[in-house]
């Protein structure tokens, strides 16, 4: 029996939004689609409006439909830009994900993934998903929320187990990766966990930049109109003091000259 053609242009999606000019998420000048679905609660998530999988303000798009609204911009990405897919958490779309990227590579596009990885799991029936989507992947940015994983559990109301393990396995099949820790006073910022995800970090051997990424207060008007109470209320973004210190508790600065040294 021959195998199923899937048309990928055809494959949808729950999009929530997008963005034209994205500059903070993957290299040069970005196209970010953001997907509609999260199981993460994070305290300061900026974006508690993409945690149901549908709501009235997301809709069903198809890959053809994203596409040409994204090559519309490509003028403007230069030899860096591209498209990065973020959330929500994209990877509970994955083959919404693998279909746009596997179209979109065929044009000579970029792809970055932004993801908290919760749903990646270990397994041989996953992992065959999980790779189809690697091969047209040029890029991970993977959220570290905290190495801890009790305070992960508050933090996020989830376990960093799988988190941790999906960092492991892009370091063993040499995925490039971007690592990201937002940091938050009282929340975030422990020294002891700190110095233990510097550690961490460094037994990965794929890491092209290791990022803090100070906690801002912008998402908070949308915990107001969604009548979600914003725990995190009155905390404001850490001093240049506590970013300076977790930089050099992490020893983030360094680290490509690291990586460089121990992995060649």
């Amino acid at each position: 029996m021959s195998e199923e053609i899937i048309d990928y242009g055809q494959v949808t999606g729950m999009v929530h939004s997008t963005e034209s000019f994205g500059a903070v998420d993957g290299p040069g000048i970005r196209f970010i689609v953001f997907l509609q679905g999260c199981q993460m609660r994070c305290q300061y998530c900026h974006n508690p409006d993409t945690w149901a999988m549908e709501t009235n303000k997301s809709r069903v798009r198809t890959v053809d439909d994203v596409l040409e609204e994204a090559l519309r911009y490509r003028g403007f990405w230069g030899d860096k830009g591209g498209i990065t897919v973020s959330g929500g958490e994209a990877l509970l779309q994955i083959d919404f994900l693998i279909a746009l990227f596997t179209k979109a590579k065929e044009k000579g596009i970029h792809c970055t993934l932004d993801t908290c990885a919760l749903p990646f799991r270990n397994k041989p029936r996953y992992l065959e998903k999980f790779n189809k989507l690697m091969a047209v992947t040029d890029l991970v940015l993977l959220d570290i929320k905290e190495i801890n994983e009790a305070q992960h559990k508050i933090v996020t109301s989830q376990t960093n187990k799988n988190i941790l393990a999906c960092a492991q396995y892009l370091s063993e099949i040499g995925k490039p990766v971007w690592i990201r820790h937002v940091l938050v006073p009282g929340l975030t910022d422990r020294d002891e966990d700190l110095i233990e995800l510097g550690k961490f970090v460094k037994t990965l051997k794929n890491v092209d930049k290791f990022e803090i990424l100070p906690y801002h207060t912008m998402g908070e008007f949308k915990w107001r109109e969604l009548g979600i109470p914003y725990s995190l209320e009155g905390v404001k973004p850490p001093t240049a003091e506590r970013v300076k210190n977790a930089k050099e508790l992490m020893d983030t600065e360094s680290y490509q000259d690291y990586m460089k040294r121990v992995h060649g």
